[in-house]
């Protein structure tokens, strides 16, 4: 079929980033609408984004569609109804009436109405208030994704599916959404979520969308105070809030100033507190005013959660946030959708989202915090200075090797690892029930990452107090930076650093073998063999007899750790029917290993991988309930963020990356809980190579 919108689709310049995503910079979060074909990944993308949960219908046919209580909450996903010939009211693509009709619908797109324009300045900007994405991509792709969540037992609604049928689908919302623009209609059109917006740009129009700059922005209503400020001043108000020590309650968009000083809001019956970030040895004139959020009960505690709102960002806070409802146990007096907060430059735009709950704010005295901070962290590089036996550089020839043949005979007796059939240690780590594990992905060489992670949220203390052990998922070597992946002076001093916390803390440490971990020649990346590059620089460094011994090293590391609480490796579960027995054998099944440490999760452009049912049945085979959280690294979904939750909608598979130069990221139990955490890069090799021995 042809596509009506062929070379009309030109990228849109200007972009803003949201969770991931990339949105057109002139639209505000809540002017989203998602649109698109069944199968499109509407409900992925809306829950990416953290929009509302839950999907709306349109008739666009129907005089006042715009007014319908489903366009209330946005971001949101919405199914529209459109006019065929023959029929009275609007029919869906997957409306039985459409999908049987012996004869292909014939559509009626002058049928559509579309919203007035505003006239006058009294009169509702309907046309300002939606922004439409029509969500499209091939049909060949929505076909495939269509198949495949039919084939895991869900939809049963493409149980007769074609690719003519798809096809059908995707020529409708094509021509609506070409008719839409030239209706003047706010639309753009998106391929996919790793795909830049696209704006609609046909013979006579201006290269860019007229919504999309930023004179175009609604005028606030007359019927308010800052509708006839704008009118005289010509400027957009906003309510300038100052925090007291007194509790005030903010009904409508206010902005608070950064002062460096943290601030408590109050959510129904809970309250959330709200830190400036303080990075360690970051220079005033670079620091970003990000804010960190956290629960005042757990502040200060051992392995605290928290969340963060970087400068830019904009967050919805409620219980429809999953993830924030899992960091902070959200309560039935917080709302599904209760408030959104934006950190424009340090400043918090806090806006209330639902009229029926309360959104109130205090000022929090916490005089001494800076210094209290500086102190904390101050103590934990020189506990891991003292840890390491000096500045944090490349162990010399004689000690590296020593260390490395230590670790080595602990690995051969690791705690929590059951013996194979041939007495060796086998290829899964069973923690005990009171262990809290700090799982870390990917580290890729970057050495301040690592120490990033050791100095913070006392969890240097949680692992020398036997409360928490330190789970790195393998490939902490091989730079993947561009101009450093032939550089392997960062692996070897990563390695030396693992190592020596691994001889300090056996039990509370512990290192899962990834597809980087070997010498072997075919582990390249752009063309650079690092495998073989890595194992010659060491050889030049410390000799053969160390290469022997890291060889060894590798041999003997765990693939797979568990408790009760989680399960994770470093790329995936085997795609083969495997068991807690085979596991410990994994010798003796190289298969097994090879999916362990080098598979990919199943996406649509990679149908190799492993799915929701390989999930499902590793879980079963170790004896975990369904919903187990499984922790993978290895797969990095985009090129930023290092998080990624619940992946490819299976409930509790998370990816986590740990490499990036903008700082790490992990996965910590907390509470019975695993939450994620992200941190800013900090120079700590510098900051510790500058401390005095005796400090």
């Amino acid at each position: 079929m042809l596509d009506p919108l062929k070379k009309k689709l030109k990228p849109i310049p200007s972009l803003q980033e949201v969770r991931g995503v990339q949105l057109p910079a002139g639209l505000t979060f809540i002017q989203l609408v998602v649109t698109g074909p069944p199968g499109a990944g509407k409900t992925h993308y809306i829950n990416k984004i953290h929009g509302w949960p839950n999907e709306g219908y349109l008739d666009l046919s129907r005089r006042g569609w715009w007014k319908d209580r489903s366009l209330t909450y946005r971001p949101r996903e919405v199914h529209l109804g459109f006019p065929f010939k023959g029929c009275a009211e609007g029919l869906t693509v997957f409306d039985k009436e459409w999908l049987e009709a012996p004869e292909p619908l014939q559509l009626e797109p002058e049928r559509i109405q579309i919203p007035p324009e505003s006239r006058h300045i009294f009169q509702t900007d309907w046309r300002n208030r939606y922004v439409f994405e029509f969500l499209l991509p091939s049909a060949k792709t929505i076909f495939k994704q269509r198949q495949t969540r039919h084939s895991e037992g869900y939809f049963p609604v493409d149980k007769d599916l074609t690719l003519e049928i798809v096809e059908r689908q995707l020529a409708v919302y094509q021509k609506i959404a070409l008719y839409l623009h030239r209706k003047k209609m706010q639309v753009y059109v998106r391929k996919s979520l790793d795909q830049p917006p696209m704006c609609i740009v046909e013979k006579n129009d201006p290269g860019i969308p007229q919504w999309l700059s930023p004179e175009s922005r609604p005028k606030p209503s007359l019927a308010t105070v800052a509708g006839w400020k704008w009118l005289l001043l010509r400027r957009y108000p906003i309510n300038w809030l100052t925090p007291s020590n007194q509790w005030q309650q903010i009904k409508k968009e206010s902005r608070v100033a950064y002062d460096g000083k943290p601030l408590e809001l109050k959510l129904g019956k809970q309250r959330l507190r709200f830190y400036p970030e303080i990075p360690f040895g970051i220079r005033k004139k670079h620091l970003r005013k990000n804010w960190l959020i956290t629960a005042p009960s757990t502040y200060g505690s051992n392995l605290c959660g928290f969340a963060r709102i970087s400068v830019g960002d904009t967050v919805m806070i409620g219980r429809a946030n999953k993830e924030y409802k899992n960091l902070f146990n959200f309560q039935k007096s917080v709302a599904k959708r209760h408030v959104s907060i934006t950190n424009e430059r340090g400043d918090l735009i806090i806006t209330p989202l639902d009229d029926r709950r309360r959104v109130e704010i205090i000022r929090i005295v916490d005089r001494d915090r800076q210094e209290r901070i500086t102190t904390r962290r101050h103590e934990a590089l020189r506990q891991i200075r003292l840890l390491y036996g000096g500045p944090i550089t490349v162990l010399p020839k004689d000690t590296a090797l020593d260390l490395l043949q230590s670790v080595n005979d602990i690995l051969q007796q690791e705690p929590y690892r059951p013996k194979d059939d041939s007495g060796y240690p086998g290829g899964l780590v069973e923690l005990p029930e009171n262990i809290a594990p700090i799982i870390v992905g990917d580290l890729h060489g970057q050495v301040n990452n690592l120490l990033k992670i050791l100095s913070e949220n006392k969890f240097l203390d949680g692992i020398e107090s036997e409360s928490a052990c330190l789970i790195i998922l393998g490939d902490a070597v091989h730079s993947e930076l561009p101009d450093q992946m032939e550089q392997m002076e960062s692996s070897i001093l990563i390695m030396d650093l693992i190592l020596s916390l691994k001889k300090r803390f056996p039990a509370n440490v512990f290192y899962l073998r990834g597809n980087h971990d070997s010498f072997d020649p075919g582990i390249c990346k752009n063309g650079i063999c690092q495998g073989s590059l890595l194992r010659r620089r060491l050889v030049e460094l410390r000799g053969n007899e160390y290469v022997s011994a890291m060889e060894r090293f590798y041999d003997l590391l765990p693939l797979v750790i568990k408790s009760d609480d989680f399960v994770a490796c470093h790329a995936g579960p085997p795609r083969k029917k495997t068991s807690r027995s085979k596991l410990i054998n994994i010798r003796s099944f190289p298969e097994t290993a090879q999916d362990i440490t080098n598979s990919r999760l199943k996406r649509s452009n990679y149908f190799a991988g492993y799915g929701k049912a390989d999930v499902k049945r590793f879980r079963k085979s170790l004896n975990l309930p369904k919903r187990t959280p499984f922790i993978v690294g290895h797969t990095p979904l985009h090129s930023s963020g290092s998080v990624w939750c619940d992946v490819g909608e299976i409930k509790n598979h998370h990816i986590v990356y740990s490499g990036r130069p903008e700082g790490p990221s992990l996965f910590v139990e907390i509470d019975n809980r695993i939450i994620p955490i992200s941190y800013p890069a900090e120079p700590l090799i510098n900051i510790i190579g500058e401390m005095d021995q005796f400090d």
